[in-house]
């Protein structure tokens, strides 16, 4: 399957052109317009590479590649303007591996981003990567999760929806976004299948399913999972 990049840019031309020029050389893209909604989507997404610009609302690109940095190698490509030399050697030290100076070329960011990533380690390939929210441990590349020692026997359903709900802890996330991330963006899946998987979920995680501390409800939007 071809490579996913997200791109994190905040001004629209710029990003659909980061979109048509990574997407015409067979790459998958997916995007966000903020530095928060870009956090958001690399822990719910996990791209294999990151296109990051500097400058970004909410959250700036230089604090969004720091916080990437505290938990993932995942390689990052800043984006900056031409007379922005300082901060693209601040950005070079606060972790990203290349940066690309806008206005660009299509092929020149094309090459860049496929240096990168023929440099840098797989992030979702690293077998020791653990996730953990409390007693409640995920180890993606084993497919495997624990509640204070005790193993749970996850469906293979049940143990995405886990994974995703970790990566976005404490963060609501949509019904949509969940079946969509789960069951796939091209399949109909009946909305009460996710109600399903959701209550065999508690039922693994929780003391008492019917009064749940960890995963819980938010009416009328989704889901979140939190540390009681």
């Amino acid at each position: 399957m071809a490579e996913l990049i997200l791109a994190i840019e905040d001004e629209e031309p710029v990003r659909e052109a980061i979109v048509a020029a990574l997407e015409a050389d067979g790459f998958r893209v997916i995007t966000a317009a903020d530095g928060a909604e870009g956090l958001e989507r690399l822990r719910g997404e996990r791209p294999d590479l990151v296109v990051l610009d500097l400058m970004l609302p909410k959250i700036d690109g230089m604090d969004v590649c720091a916080q990437i940095r505290e938990h993932s190698e995942v390689p990052i490509v800043m984006l900056t303007g031409l007379d922005e030399e300082d901060d693209r050697v601040k950005g070079l030290m606060r972790g990203a591996d290349d940066y690309i100076t806008k206005p660009f070329r299509a092929r020149e960011l094309s090459a860049r981003v496929r240096a990168v990533l023929r440099r840098s380690t797989h992030w979702s390939s690293d077998d020791r990567e653990l996730l953990e929210l409390g007693d409640l441990q995920v180890r993606p590349a084993a497919r495997s999760a624990s509640m204070a020692g005790r193993e749970l026997n996850l469906t293979p359903k049940e143990f995405d929806l886990l994974e995703y709900f970790i990566r976005n802890a404490g963060n609501v996330v949509e019904r949509g976004r969940l079946l969509d991330r789960v069951w796939g963006e091209d399949e109909y899946i009946d909305p009460r299948t996710l109600d399903v998987h959701i209550r065999w979920l508690r039922e693994k995680i929780e003391d008492d399913p019917s009064d749940p501390k960890w995963l819980l409800t938010v009416r009328g939007k989704g889901y979140k999972l939190v540390k009681p």
